[in-house]
């Protein structure tokens, strides 16, 4: 696979959180395969705690997780921070399907949602609409 970034253009950082260890070492892997950068939480609380110590260009969020979820990831990344681009992703919960939470964390700050599952093709399409290649 061929390296997604430009080569004189700086490697983006990526923060993933999400409970799920499998989904976050897929997410990396494909994202690195790519040419990004990928720093890992496995939930709101241990992410916010890494953004605020990184520079980050986007981070990727899932909205059921423990301690802190998404929706309330989003939410305080959003008022803190009102240009970092923000991709929600979910599975939903048993019973319901994604859209209705992916909706509900657009309209509370997320840019651009994802459902799961996700194929590599799907993902980048997302991450490289929030963050264009810049010309030098």
């Amino acid at each position: 696979m061929t390296c997604t970034l430009k080569c004189n253009e700086p490697m983006k950082n990526i923060l993933v959180i999400d409970d799920d260890t499998a989904v976050r070492d897929c997410i990396r892997d494909m994202l690195e395969q790519s040419g990004y950068t990928v720093l890992e939480a496995e939930n709101g609380v241990v992410g916010l705690g890494i953004f605020r110590h990184n520079k980050v260009d986007l981070v990727i969020v899932d909205l059921f997780m423990p301690e802190k979820e998404g929706i309330e990831t989003i939410i305080e990344l959003r008022k803190d921070f009102p240009d970092l681009k923000i991709l929600a992703i979910s599975g939903g919960i048993p019973g319901y399907g994604p859209d209705h939470f992916l909706n509900v964390a657009q309209k509370l700050g997320a840019d651009i949602s994802l459902d799961k599952p996700f194929n590599m093709q799907q993902l980048l399409s997302m991450v490289e609409k929030l963050l264009p290649f810049t010309s030098p």
